[in-house]
C-alpha cells in the first residue's frame, strides 16, 4: 500500500464543477500500481474530493439535452471475472438518449476520452443495423460517416464494444461492397483529448459538450434505421 501524500484539496462537492485537479491523475496512477482495498481506503479522500466529486458534478451540468447522465461506481463487479482487482481504474459517467444512443465520459491515466454511438448492439438492433448498411439508400451515407470521422483529427470509429466478425454474417452475401462494415456488432465514435492543462478546468464541459455535438451525425443515422432494442435488457450494462 503506498499513500499519495498530502495533496492540497480544494474541491467541494456542493460547488460548480471546476476541472479535475492534478491530484486526481496521481490517485488513478496510483491505483494503477496498487489496486487493493488497502491502497483505495487509505485514498479515498482523494478519489472522492478530485474524481468523483467532479465528475457528478459535470455531469449534472452539462447541457440538458445530454440528460439524464450518471456516473459508474468505481468497484469492479469480479464475480465472474478472472481479474479480481477490486476497482477500475477510470472515473465515468454515461446517458442514453431515447433513440437508444449512448453518450459516455471517461477519465484515466490516458487522460479524458469522450465517445458516442451504440456500443454493443442487442440482436434485434444488430439486424437492423445490418440491414440498413446493406441498403443502396442508407449504406453508402454510413460509409461517409466512418471516412468523415476516421479522417478527423483525434477521433476514431469502429465496432463498439466487440471486435467485428471474422466471418460473413448470416443472410449477406461475402462480397458484398461494405461487408466489412455489415461485420460490425455496433458503431461507435471515440474521441481521445488526452491530459492537457485545461483538464484542471471548467473548460472541460465545453469541450466534451462539443465532442458530443460533433458526433451526433452517427447518433441521428443510428436511430433513424436502427433504434432502441425492444427486448429486455441484459443484467450488466452496455458501457
Amino acid at each position: 500500500m503506498a499513500l499519495l501524500g498530502a495533496f492540497p484539496i480544494s474541491y467541494v462537492a456542493a460547488m460548480s464543477f471546476s476541472g479535475f485537479p492534478s491530484a486526481g491523475m496521481a490517485f488513478l496512477h496510483g491505483l494503477e500500481a496498487d489496486n487493493t482495498r488497502a491502497f483505495f481506503a487509505a485514498n479515498k479522500h482523494i478519489y472522492e474530493e478530485t474524481l468523483k466529486h467532479p465528475m457528478e458534478a459535470l455531469l449534472q451540468e452539462l447541457d440538458p439535452k445530454f440528460q439524464p447522465l450518471r456516473m459508474f461506481r468505481i468497484n469492479r463487479d469480479v464475480r465472474f471475472a478472472k481479474d479480481k482487482s477490486p476497482y477500475k481504474t477510470q472515473v465515468s459517467g454515461t446517458g442514453e438518449r431515447e433513440g437508444g444512443s449512448i453518450y459516455y465520459v471517461q477519465l484515466s491515466t490516458s487522460g479524458l476520452l469522450v465517445a458516442s454511438g451504440m456500443y454493443m448492439l442487442a440482436t434485434d438492433q444488430l439486424l437492423r443495423f445490418r440491414n440498413a448498411i446493406a441498403s443502396e439508400d442508407t449504406g453508402p451515407d454510413f460509409v461517409k460517416l466512418v471516412d468523415h470521422f476516421n479522417k478527423r483529427k483525434g477521433f476514431r470509429m469502429n465496432s463498439g464494444g466487440d471486435a467485428p466478425l471474422k466471418t460473413t454474417p448470416r443472410g449477406f452475401d461475402k462480397d458484398h461492397p461494405r461487408i466489412e462494415y455489415l461485420r460490425w456488432k455496433g458503431a461507435t465514435v471515440f474521441c481521445e483529448l488526452g491530459a492537457p492543462a485545461w483538464l484542471q478546468t471548467a473548460k472541460v464541459k465545453a469541450k466534451v459538450e462539443e465532442t458530443w455535438d460533433a458526433i451526433d451525425p452517427l447518433n441521428e443515422w443510428l436511430e433513424s434505421h436502427v433504434g432502441p432494442s425492444n427486448l429486455p435488457p441484459p443484467d450488466a450494462g452496455r458501457w
